[in-house]
């Protein structure tokens, strides 16, 4: 059961959100929900006509009638016009348009046929162009990312980045010495956590790419709070979500 409160749409099943990047962000919903969500994602009924669905549940046409209408404050003026980024920032353009031919290229050969690159392309050209004040790499990072992750989701997993193009250093997650922390481009297999030693998921997570620990068989379990691989786990506690130091568990 969906309740709206205060216009907005809630619900007590539980949500996903992956934090992928600075830029992007992965929200997961379950299948319970499908057609009884709403907001600027859409409202996940299988339908993408009624995608732009307002605040007051009408259906319009208009990119900006819709944005406006999911403003979190009255105050926030509206957005009057759709700027082409590249139009305002001319210089950027060349270069946007290069960078972005990644998605078009031979790299992503296997997933053109399964997923169509053209979207993503002038996605990925809008962005880079728009980012003229610092992150302009993190802006078409990110873009390269989403379409890389749309192959993922269909079965076509794509190494796409290089020491040159979008590296992700994940040595840094590494403590000295060690080398347990690896990049993975399609995201990794359920694994055994201090929260759950099973290494059984329940739900199927979604093959997100990062940076993963692989943690070695004398130390098989990933402790979530203290980012890395340990031989025994402290307490988990079902019913506040915390661990506890091995000093701190009470045992019933």
């Amino acid at each position: 059961v969906i309740k709206k409160i205060n216009s907005s749409c809630h619900t007590p099943y539980p949500m996903e959100k992956y934090f992928v990047s600075s830029f992007l962000t992965s929200i997961v919903i379950y299948f319970v929900l499908q057609g009884q969500v709403c907001g600027l994602c859409g409202n996940y009924d299988g339908n993408s006509v009624n995608d732009f669905t307002t605040r007051s549940q009408s259906v319009v046409e208009n990119v900006l009638e819709f944005g406006n209408s999911w403003k979190v404050s009255a105050t926030c003026p509206d957005a009057s016009s759709v700027k082409d980024p590249c139009s305002a920032n001319p210089y950027r353009k060349s270069w946007s348009e290069k960078q972005c031919s990644i998605i078009n290229s031979n790299v992503f050969a296997a997933c053109h046929s399964q997923v169509e690159p053209a979207k993503y392309y002038q996605a990925c050209v809008t962005d880079a162009c728009a980012c003229d004040s610092g992150g302009d790499c993190d802006c078409f990072c990110t873009a390269v990312a989403a379409y890389a992750q749309a192959c993922s989701e269909v079965g076509v997993c794509v190494a796409w980045r290089s020491p040159s193009i979008c590296p992700l250093f994940c040595d840094y997650y590494n403590q000295q010495g060690e080398c347990e922390w690896h990049y993975k481009p399609c995201g990794a297999s359920c694994m055994k956590t201090c929260k759950n030693p099973s290494g059984k998921c329940l739900n199927d997570l979604p093959g997100l790419e990062g940076c993963y620990p692989n943690c070695p068989p004398d130390k098989p379990y990933f402790h979530e709070d203290q980012m890395k691989c340990v031989s025994l786990c402290d307490c988990y506690d079902d019913e506040d979500g915390k661990i506890y130091k091995r000093d701190e568990c009470n045992v019933w």
